[in-house]
């Protein structure tokens, strides 16, 4: 069986990869546009926190979360250990104990429906936080949990994509364009080259709902744009620091290694795919962040990324075999949760195309569901 499989973000690399564990021979195909929501996404994995309420992602997001670990295995004996996935802990801060009341209860809700990923909580008085997070404001109290992870999207993905290409998989520079013949889509274009193939997975992100109109099949998926701001510090061990989990706002933090602080991010509907950082994106991100965190005033900007987070107007995934295309498997419309559910995703994509039983039942999220 031969699958080509259209993007090389997170969803599209996890896919090609583990179709290459199944012995599957497979082309990946990706234009290395600019604006990949992978490379600007921050790396939080905490679903139990996500503003996201609807009962189908829980799900999915926590059977993403459990998968995590076993990837980061497979990728380790494959020879890709440097993938940057860890356990880390998380705070949650505001004003007053009080004032987190509510993330203490909606934690020990799961812990209480046997959801032991949460891990250890703990409330924080004021000032307490700051023990942990140097650079937040003394004045905050907070809650921690200790199972909330951090992962460098940038690393997983070319993990991901190393280990799929010792397995076999072929990898094409070029913009694709689908092949469809009557029902079936069974290949791609690219310049002049045509890849025939049994099955085509579309992986592009923000770009998919393109693909598809261009052979008459309506996917509703739209770019956000989302500013993201590097920051460097003085300390060398910022890799050991919680992340900061939005939950009173949108906005968070967390350390990588190299002295290296992500602050972010803005989340901007109708960007079109203008993936430009702006004076104003950069300006909400350091004025949100630093108000919780005043100790990082004097941090140097090290990078500004950009990504274009694939919408779904639902806020669901859009993953599946549209009924009116045959030969055709649709893996996008992760938004901001690209980086959680990316991973799994791609294992569900792949499994669909070869007929396997998906690991988590998906129908819930097929493309050309009515929203």
């Amino acid at each position: 069986m031969r699958v080509v499989v259209v993007g090389a973000g997170i969803a599209g690399a996890s896919a090609a990869f583990h179709l290459a564990e199944f012995g599957v021979e497979v082309y990946l195909v990706d234009d290395q546009a600019p604006g990949r929501a992978t490379l600007a996404g921050a790396g939080i994995v905490c679903p139990w926190l996500s503003q996201n309420q609807d009962s189908r992602y829980q799900t999915l997001a926590l059977a993403a979360v459990r998968y995590y670990p076993e990837l980061a295995k497979k990728l380790a004996a494959a020879g890709e250990s440097e993938v940057d996935y860890e356990l880390i802990g998380g705070l949650v801060v505001g004003p007053s104990a009080k004032e987190l009341d509510p993330v203490v209860h909606r934690l020990q809700k799961y812990l209480a429906m046997g959801i032991r990923e949460v891990g250890e909580v703990r409330s924080l008085g004021l000032g307490q936080p700051r023990e942990l997070f140097p650079y937040l404001d003394p004045g905050l109290a907070g809650v921690h949990l200790s199972g909330a992870a951090r992962v460098s999207g940038e690393r997983f993905r070319v993990g991901l994509l190393n280990a799929a290409r010792r397995a076999g998989a072929r990898q094409l520079a070029g913009t694709a364009a689908l092949v469809r013949s009557g029902a079936s889509v069974n290949g791609v274009r690219i310049a002049e080259k045509c890849v025939g193939a049994d099955a085509v997975i579309v992986a592009a992100g923000a770009w998919s709902g393109e693909l598809l109109r261009a052979i008459d099949l309506p996917l509703v998926v739209e770019p956000q744009r989302g500013q993201i701001v590097h920051l460097k510090v003085a300390e060398a061990n910022t890799e050991a620091l919680p992340v900061i989990v939005p939950v009173l706002n949108d906005y968070y933090m967390l350390g990588f290694r190299n002295s290296r602080i992500i602050m972010g991010a803005t989340r901007e509907p109708d960007s079109g795919f203008d993936f430009r950082p702006t004076a104003s994106g950069v300006a909400e991100v350091l004025n949100e962040g630093l108000k919780i965190a005043p100790g990082l005033k004097s941090a140097t900007i090290e990078e500004i990324r950009v990504g274009l987070r694939p919408m779904s107007s639902d806020g669901l995934p859009l993953l599946g075999m549209p009924i009116s295309a045959t030969g055709l498997v649709v893996a996008t419309g992760l938004g901001r949760y690209g980086l959680t559910l990316g991973p799994y995703v791609g294992l569900l994509a792949a499994q669909l195309t070869v007929g396997k039983t998906p690991s988590s039942d998906c129908s819930c999220f097929r493309p050309d569901r009515q929203i």
